[in-house]
C-alpha cells in the first residue's frame, strides 16, 4: 500500500493553533458560518444521534450553534475534540485533545461526526475520512466542511507574482485546498454511502490586504506546508505583494476581496436499509415510452 506524501507539518499546525487561541474569537466568522450550515442540515434530518463528535472544534462554534437549534434535542452526548488544547480551553462541555489523522475512537462507536474547517490540514484526507467512517455505527452520519480550491486565490496570485518579481523565483506560500468537484468522490473512496457535496463561496472585503493576513493569523490558518520556503517573506516582497493585490483586485470603492470557498460534504456509513441504485437492465419501462417519444438508434440520430 502506497503511503501518501506528507504535505503539512502537523506539529507546526498545533503551535499555530495554540498561538491563535487567545484571539481566535476575533476572526472565527468563517468557522461560525460553516458550523451554522451544519446545524441547518441536521435540522432537516428527523432522527436521533445519541453519541456525536465535533472534530476540530476550535472554540466550540458548532456546539454553540447547536445549542440555539431544535436539533440539539436529537443529540444526547457531544464530544468536542481539537489538535490544540488551548483552543479547547475556550470552550465548554465534554472535550478531548485528538488528532484528526489518528482518531481515538473504536469501530462503530459514534452516531454522528461533524468537522468544520479543519480536515483540509490532514496529510491523507481520504485516510482521515476512512477513520471517521469506521468510527460511525452503520447508518451513522458524517457532515464536514473544508476549504475548497478557490480559497485565497487573490492572495496566492499576489504573493507568487511579487516573489517572482523581487527574488527571481517563487515558492508556495498558500496551502493547496481540495477541489470542490472531487469532494463527493473523496467520500465515496472512503467508503461512505450516498455522498453529497456542495459549495458556499464567500467574499470577505477588507480595507487593506494586511488586514486579511492578520485574520489568517488569528484563525491559525497560516501556511504549514512542509515544502514551504524556510526564508521568511522580506519586507520588500510583502510590500510588493500588497501593491499587486490592490492593483489587480481592488473593487470600485477601493476595498479588496478575499475569496473563501467552503465545500460542504455529507455521507453515511453504509447500512442495508439505505437506498441503492437499481441494477443495470432492471427498469420496467423504456425511457422513450416514459417520455412519449420515438426511440432512435445512435446511427439514426447522427445521420439525421
Amino acid at each position: 500500500m502506497t503511503t501518501p506524501p506528507l504535505l503539512f507539518d502537523r506539529a507546526l499546525l498545533r503551535a499555530r493553533l495554540d498561538r491563535a487561541a487567545a484571539d481566535y474569537g476575533d476572526a472565527d466568522f468563517l468557522k461560525r458560518r460553516a458550523a451554522e450550515d451544519v446545524v441547518m442540515r441536521l435540522e432537516t434530518i428527523l432522527r436521533r444521534f445519541p453519541v456525536a463528535v465535533d472534530l476540530g472544534a476550535r472554540n466550540g462554534a458548532f456546539s454553540q450553534a447547536l445549542a440555539a437549534s431544535d436539533a440539539a434535542a436529537n443529540i444526547d452526548v457531544l464530544l468536542q475534540t481539537d489538535l490544540s488544547a488551548r483552543m479547547l480551553g475556550a470552550g465548554d462541555g465534554l472535550i478531548a485533545v485528538a488528532d484528526e489523522e489518528r482518531l481515538p475512537f473504536g469501530d462503530a462507536t459514534l452516531d454522528l461526526a461533524v468537522s468544520t474547517l479543519s480536515l483540509h490540514w490532514t496529510n491523507d484526507l481520504v485516510g482521515a475520512l476512512i477513520q471517521i467512517r469506521r468510527a460511525l455505527r452503520p447508518d451513522g452520519l458524517f457532515i464536514g466542511a473544508l476549504f475548497g480550491g478557490a480559497t485565497l486565490t487573490e492572495l496566492r496570485q499576489a504573493l507568487l507574482q511579487a516573489e517572482d518579481e523581487v527574488s527571481g523565483g517563487a515558492s508556495f506560500r498558500v496551502s493547496p485546498f481540495a477541489d470542490a468537484i472531487n469532494a463527493a468522490g473523496l467520500l465515496q473512496r472512503a467508503g461512505f454511502a450516498l455522498p453529497v457535496a456542495d459549495v458556499d463561496r464567500v467574499k470577505v472585503r477588507y480595507g487593506h490586504p494586511i488586514e486579511l493576513l492578520r485574520d489568517l493569523r488569528r484563525m491559525g490558518e497560516t501556511s504549514v506546508l512542509l515544502d514551504r520556503s524556510r526564508k521568511p517573506l522580506t519586507r520588500r516582497v510583502l510590500t510588493r505583494a500588497m501593491e499587486i493585490y490592490v492593483e489587480r483586485f481592488a473593487e470600485a470603492d477601493g476595498r479588496i476581496p478575499a475569496t473563501f470557498e467552503i465545500v460542504a460534504v455529507t455521507g453515511w456509513a453504509p447500512h442495508e436499509s439505505q437506498q441503492k441504485p437499481l441494477r443495470p437492465g432492471s427498469a420496467k419501462m423504456r425511457l422513450a415510452d416514459a417520455l412519449g417519444v420515438q426511440e432512435q438508434s445512435a446511427g439514426d440520430a447522427a445521420g439525421g
